[in-house]
């Protein structure tokens, strides 16, 4: 049986951890109102870029070799359930199926953690320091620049990242990429007026940074509401936990003062 003092002081650590969680309970709860108002102004540059690829029906070009590069979208923090671990998942899927040709490139430390272990090998490049502040346009162009200035020269690719659905639900999801020489070999690609190379590259670019833009919006909605859902439970836990261990420790307590009681009567009878 543990000892009064064991309880005392695993009963103090529980309720401390509790303090903790319902505080950060209320941080990811303030920060997630004010992610959720951003991205509502976030989303027309993502649902913008996306017209442009399903209008104009880009496909890779079947003929040469396809060479793939896959974007996992994340953070640098955790404590925030199965937000980071379902990109990742979806992309191990991906990477079982053919990971000769195909390049990752991890937005935030998580992602690479993950990954790293059995597709180090594959990883491209880490853009990490993510998470601790709201992501801006100016880190997603950042980001894009990177992304196309690395050297491989991929065919198509995929963004995938968490899409926000309510506080408590949010699904894991990719939007396409691809690259100036694809697009270019599009045949609806005639209905836009005054298209060259050059312009295509600068579109491409702009609508690379406002697809990572909007994607690293919607993963920073769905992480605070996440965080937000995990704490509130681990606080739960924890309430659960400090009810238990209090009436262990008056159990144990009573036993004590009356394992006292006996020994203070046996001796007093032992004298009479």
């Amino acid at each position: 049986m543990a000892t009064l003092k064991t309880i005392s002081m695993r009963l103090k650590s529980v309720k401390n951890i509790q303090k903790i969680t319902q505080s950060m309970k209320m941080v990811s709860a303030a920060k997630y109102s004010r992610a959720e108002r951003e991205l509502k102004a976030a989303r027309p540059y993502g649902i913008g870029a996306q017209q442009f690829f399903e209008k104009t029906e880009i496909q890779a070009d079947g003929a040469a070799e396809p060479k793939k590069l896959l974007i996992a979208v994340t953070s640098d923090r955790g404590l925030c359930g199965a937000v980071h671990t379902g990109v990742a998942r979806q992309i191990r899927g991906e990477l079982q199926k053919d990971d000769s040709n195909t390049k990752i490139f991890c937005v935030g430390d998580k992602s690479r953690a993950i990954l790293s272990r059995l597709y180090g090998k594959n990883i491209l490049m880490v853009a990490n320091e993510l998470g601790r502040v709201p992501p801006t346009f100016l880190d997603a162009s950042k980001i894009a620049h990177e992304v196309l200035s690395t050297g491989y020269d991929y065919t198509e690719g995929k963004i995938y990242y968490n899409r926000f659905k309510s506080v408590v639900s949010y699904q894991v999801s990719s939007l396409p990429i691809f690259s100036g020489p694809t697009v270019e070999k599009s045949e609806k690609l005639s209905v836009y007026d005054s298209i060259d190379s050059d312009v295509i590259k600068s579109y491409l670019e702009f609508s690379l940074a406002s697809l990572i833009f909007y994607t690293m919006k919607e993963g920073a909605c769905s992480e605070q509401s996440s965080r937000m859902t995990a704490m509130d439970n681990a606080s739960k836990n924890a309430g659960e936990m400090i009810e238990k261990l209090t009436l262990t420790f008056n159990r144990t307590r009573q036993a004590v003062i009356t394992r006292e009681l006996i020994e203070i009567i046996s001796g007093a009878a032992a004298l009479s």
